[in-house]
């Protein structure tokens, strides 16, 4: 589906993404973990046309989309859930979600979507006259992820859906992202709660300073002594 083949990103002398190759197969979870300066947002600023890439190839069913205008990559399927929700705080609900839907043209698919994340996120529904603004962290990213699903991606893109919500809020939100999923929807998750992202994901890769230093299922990663020992918290593992 998605596809990235040894992409280099640079923000000036400093190297960002420094040669990485990976695949998102259609139907699954693929998750990027790893610490603050990785160079993982980097990567799905680079896929979504925001940021240009010194060198590399990125696909999309196999046609070329490295470098196109963010519209046009939306246009063709990729859609993302940006770090920091990012919701227009003075428009409401509803028009939050009818921006996500800028791209499309049918009023009746676009109205069949908007019932579709209503049934995802009934407090949406409930809120849809209410100023984005005056949400709570938690509604705010569920809007986040509605606005997104109103573009009807192929792949959805989230970077750091759990980011800065109290843990009982963090779990809610996984539990949807499983629900999205289960909806058909391919994902390339980015998230620094290493434990559920790898308890979600079908297959997963460990970003460092820009490079890929290791992958494998979640389920397999999660039984990593090192990945336990640096990005879950369990300190030392004995071996």
């Amino acid at each position: 589906m998605l596809e990235i083949i040894d992409l280099h990103v640079s923000y000036g002398a400093i190297k960002a993404v420094q040669g990485i190759s990976l695949k998102v197969p259609e139907g699954k979870i693929i998750a990027l973990i790893g610490t603050n300066g990785a160079g993982k947002s980097t990567t799905l600023r680079t896929i979504c046309g925001l940021l240009k890439p010194e060198s590399g190839r990125i696909l999309l069913e196999g046609q070329d989309i490295t470098g196109l205008p963010t519209k046009d990559i939306v246009r063709r399927g990729i859609s993302m859930v940006p770090e920091g929700r990012h919701v227009f705080p003075d428009l409401t609900v509803y028009e939050n979600l009818m921006l996500g839907a800028y791209i499309r043209t049918d009023r009746k698919e676009i109205e069949e979507e908007l019932e579709e994340v209503y049934r995802l996120f009934p407090r949406l529904k409930e809120r849809s006259q209410q100023l984005a603004g005056t949400l709570s962290g938690g509604e705010q990213q569920m809007l986040a992820l509605g606005r997104a699903l109103m573009a009807d991606p192929k792949v959805l893109l989230m970077d750091e859906p759990s980011l800065g919500l109290a843990p009982v809020l963090v779990q809610e939100i996984f539990s949807l992202i499983r629900r999205i999923h289960e909806r058909g929807k391919t994902l390339l998750l980015i998230e620094q709660n290493a434990r559920a992202a790898l308890t979600l994901a079908h297959y997963a890769y460990v970003l460092e300073t820009g490079r890929i230093v290791m992958e494998g299922t979640g389920a397999d990663l999660l039984k990593n002594d090192e990945v336990r020992r640096i990005y879950l918290g369990e300190g030392e593992v004995a071996g």
